[in-house]
């Protein structure tokens, strides 16, 4: 009787749902466990691509085709729990891009905010708003947006870098808009160093004023101050038990992150450390600068060496082990959790 009870209740309620369907409503009720969790499960899943194996399909991409047919001859790391989805977490996109000697990436601006972490910098250049900037090995060179920006190798060595851009986060709230310049390279109106000397050095104009909104009006964060920086700090001190020794990048202008939707940091791990284990809500993706490094995520192990990528994404346990002296680049859209008040993290 009531096994009879309880199927004709949820025959009722079928139909009731059913006449819901054709007017485009739904039942909370019958969604709600999906809607609002009660942690974050990641649809996504830690990997690491390795440099070795990505740079001879780089280059051979470079013998297909040109980078003003490509636009921008990028491999994307695709996540692989997300195939042909063109994201490395829920909401960034990452590629290693290639610029052959002589050749031009063309000019173009768009909303989505992007980064390169060099690899292989070669006296390539990238130019951002009239200004050119030389790239070198672990500098973070940085794209506004909605900043025309190309780039360029005038020597005679490939050039390399890691991109990170916020197209999923734009692209989530059907803001993207892209332009194309009138030529293949911009017009350069400052010369190499000068948002660095105006807003880098200890000084600013004396008109106080933000060229880039939100974002640092700096371009190239060179690794050649931040690496002494960052060990200078290591001198001092035992490395923090979950972080290491960690320096974020930040905007001169108002301390804040330097990028108002991807937050970036430094991290040195002397040979030998651990790190105790930590999770968080933003999904964050690794470069290995320098040394060796072992990822225990969620149980699983990892190992990643120089030039090569990780991912670690959201609300899963991250444990690091440095098994040489090693230094790592993380971008993460922790700032934009931040401003938003939905970041957190939980440490053991």
């Amino acid at each position: 009787m009531q096994t009879a009870t309880a199927d004709n209740v949820a025959a009722t309620r079928q139909k009731f749902y059913d006449r819901l369907s054709p007017r485009a409503m739904a039942p909370l009720w019958e969604v709600l466990k999906g809607l609002v969790p009660e942690q974050p499960k990641s649809k996504f899943a830690a990997h690491v691509w390795k440099f070795a194996e990505a740079r001879p399909l780089l280059m051979e991409a470079g013998d297909l085709l040109t980078a003003e047919e490509a636009e921008r001859r990028v491999l994307v790391l695709e996540n692989p729990a997300l195939p042909g989805g063109s994201r490395i977490t829920a909401t960034m996109y990452a590629g290693y891009q290639l610029i052959m000697p002589g050749e031009i990436a063309p000019a173009h601006r768009h909303t989505a905010s992007a980064l390169r972490m060099v690899l292989e910098g070669n006296g390539g250049y990238t130019a951002v708003a009239g200004e050119k900037t030389t790239m070198n090995r672990g500098d973070l060179v940085i794209t506004p947006a909605m900043t025309w920006h190309d780039h360029g190798q005038e020597e005679k060595k490939p050039v390399i870098w890691v991109d990170g851009l916020d197209l999923h986060t734009v692209n989530f709230y059907e803001a993207a808009f892209m332009d194309h310049f009138n030529d293949k390279s911009q017009i350069l109106s400052k010369p190499e160093g000068y948002s660095e000397s105006e807003f880098g050095s200890g000084f600013a104009p004396m008109e106080p004023r933000r060229p880039f909104g939100q974002t640092s009006p700096i371009f190239n964060y060179r690794y050649a101050n931040a690496r002494p920086a960052l060990m200078r700090v290591a001198s001092a001190g035992a490395p923090d038990p979950h972080l290491g020794h960690a320096l974020r990048y930040v905007n001169p202008q108002d301390g804040g992150w330097a990028m108002p939707t991807i937050a970036t940091w430094l991290t040195h791990l002397p040979k030998g450390f651990e790190t105790q284990a930590i999770r968080s809500t933003d999904g964050q993706s690794l470069v290995v600068l320098e040394g060796e490094i072992a990822f225990d995520i969620d149980g699983k192990t990892f190992t990643a060496g120089e030039s090569d990528v990780a991912c670690v994404p959201s609300w899963m346990w991250k444990k690091m082990r440095a098994t040489k002296d090693t230094v790592v680049f993380t971008m993460s859209d922790r700032s934009a959790q931040e401003k938003l008040g939905i970041y957190r993290e939980e440490r053991r």
